[in-house]
């Protein structure tokens, strides 16, 4: 590089999801430069899913490496970086090596996959407790969180719960593994730990927080009280803000490994679906934006649509909402409440969808040929079908169809593991026609889920008038079409699609001290895109608010199904 040019300064954002581990490259101002991903391995036994650390930290490396490549970026310009990953836990012992947290005693498996359900039972007895801690979860704790699954380790690997020195959420982990510093985020430890966040509140921000906002009396009560001994230091003695900079920044080692300089600026991590609603939450078009509103930010909700969604709003006041997680004290905007519903299975649900018909092939090798997605020829089919069947409108196509989509069991806002899938108003048609038919109305019952928790929400406070969207659903335009007319709000789209990777950045950008705090960050470097809006016409309301009452008696019916099982096999 000529040393003659002035230098750019740009900001690394990392994310490892469920099937890779994503690296982008941003400028200053919040501008994707380039970004590369690498695959990582996943081993599923039944409600056991598992990860290894190793092979994501060199997952980790291989992308970042080729992201600065692509972007042609030299080392000395990468001024601050962040990660964000899935809530999964990590086991390590004291010498940061992994530990099986596997049946098979694989000791490269040392990570539970957030969306592992081995710990439904132990979630249940957790939530027996009824716990003051619970409240700041919806009531309940989600067998996704960490709690049951590190009580189900201690029930069932007793060798492995004796050998962890630290258990770590996944993006905790890899900010730990890049820095050695064993600062935990604020966003990981009270959204999936049971810390309470708030106990910081009249602490100032600057300061590295000494972790008081354990409940040890909780740990106690579970069966869990060795996590609390040595100050905590197996689940974290001390936590910071997203975007803290964290000990002397990279170790040597590890930027040897990534590419990067020794010392450079690395931020308290994110989860990634927070790291989404950091990408995002100031993506607003310059002519509705105030700065000088404080509360504007609080009437948005952001949908980080992936293999799952998830839905983040925040607010001034702590507003507790039953069936919703939080709220929780600064755990994605620093000095805001986080409420955070969610849906577990929504991107993952239309794949499960496309790939159980039997006319999923012949769609997958017809989209193929026309070098489209299977969901871009599907919404090509369904333009051509309203036309051909004289529908008054798209969504009218699935007057007979409708679709309860908890087949991962409902996050929000029923806060039912056991909730069950429901498909209503099957033939014996296979058609491609008919699978197409479903998708839709897997999408308009994903979207009515989303509708349930947004009434949810502001019917306890909240007042949610907008939505943003991000990540890989949030391309499909009938998927974002069809939540806009089912909710009645404005749907954003942000500049930057690659929402989760800016918000890693954003973390790096604060931790280079860049600005002064995430929020001025977000403003700056979050950008809108296209704004969708609902149908101004009336019959696509009445339809909706029809097909959204058939889609509330659903669950309504299973659990009058469920009552009569369980008294016919008492």
């Amino acid at each position: 590089m000529d040393s003659s040019e002035p230098q750019r300064s740009v900001f690394l954002g990392v994310d490892v999801g469920t099937g890779s581990a994503r690296a982008g490259i941003f400028d200053e101002n919040g501008k994707l430069l380039g970004s590369a991903s690498s695959p990582i391995q996943i081993w599923k036994e039944g409600d056991c899913i598992e990860q290894s650390s190793t092979d994501i930290w060199h997952a980790v490396c291989a992308a970042v490496k080729s992201a600065c490549s692509v972007a042609t970026v030299a080392p000395e310009e990468v001024i601050g970086l962040g990660f964000a990953a899935t809530c999964s836990l990590v086991a390590v012992d004291a010498d940061g090596s992994p530990v099986t947290v596997s049946w098979s005693g694989d000791a490269r498996r040392n990570i539970i996959v957030w969306m592992d359900h081995r710990a439904v039972n132990q979630a249940e007895r957790i939530n027996s407790s009824k716990s003051p801690v619970l409240q700041y979860c919806g009531g309940a704790l989600s067998p996704e969180m960490q709690a049951p699954k590190l009580l189900w380790v201690k029930e069932n690997l007793k060798e492995s719960w004796s050998m962890v020195c630290r258990w770590m959420d996944l993006s905790d982990w890899l900010a730990y593994r890049a820095t050695a510093n064993d600062t935990r985020s604020l966003c990981t430890t009270v959204c999936k730990w049971t810390y309470l966040g708030h106990a910081h509140l009249d602490l100032s921000e600057s300061q590295d927080m000494e972790a008081c906002g354990w409940d040890d009396d909780f740990w106690e009560e579970i069966g869990l009280g060795d996590l609390v001994e040595g100050h905590h230091s197996k689940i974290g003695r001390s936590v910071a803000f997203p975007g803290h900079p964290l000990g002397s920044g990279l170790t040597p080692a590890a930027a040897m490994e990534l590419g990067l300089l020794a010392g450079t600026p690395v931020g308290t991590s994110l989860i990634d679906a927070h790291a989404g609603g950091v990408g995002v939450m100031e993506s607003i078009p310059d002519s509705d934006s105030n700065s000088e509103d404080e509360d504007a930010i609080t009437h948005r909700m952001v949908l980080v649509c992936g293999t799952s969604t998830c839905h983040m709003a925040v607010s001034k006041n702590k507003l507790l909402v039953p069936g919703v997680w939080g709220p929780f004290w600064s755990a994605m905007v620093p000095e805001y409440w986080l409420t955070e519903g969610g849906q577990s299975a929504t991107g993952a649900l239309l794949d499960y969808i496309v790939e159980s018909h039997l006319a999923g092939p012949l769609v997958a090798n017809r989209a193929a040929s026309q070098s489209i997605s299977v969901y871009e020829y599907m919404n090509k089919l369904l333009a051509s079908m309203v036309q051909d069947q004289n529908a008054p409108f798209l969504s009218a196509l699935t007057e007979d169809l409708h679709v309860l989509p908890d087949f991962h069991g409902n996050r929000s806002p029923i806060a039912d593991p056991k909730s069950k899938g429901m498909i209503c108003g099957l033939t014996l048609d296979t058609s491609e026609k008919s699978l197409t038919l479903l998708y839709l109305a897997t999408v308009q019952g994903i979207a009515y889920g989303t509708r349930h928790i947004v009434e949810h929400c502001n019917s306890h406070g909240h007042k949610i008038n907008t939505l943003l969207a991000c990540g890989g659903l949030a391309k499909n335009a009938l998927y974002i079409q069809e939540h806009a007319d089912i909710t009645g709000c404005p749907i954003i789209l942000p500049r930057e699609n690659e929402s989760v990777l800016l918000g890693a950045a954003i973390l790096g950008a604060v931790a280079s001290n860049k600005y002064a705090t995430l929020h001025s960050a977000m403003k700056a470097l979050n950008a809108a895109g296209r704004v969708i809006y609902p149908s101004k016409d009336p019959k696509v309301k009445k339809y909706h608010d029809s097909k959204y009452k058939i889609f509330r008696s659903l669950y309504e019916q299973q659990l009058s199904h469920r009552s009569i099982m369980a008294q016919a096999l008492s």
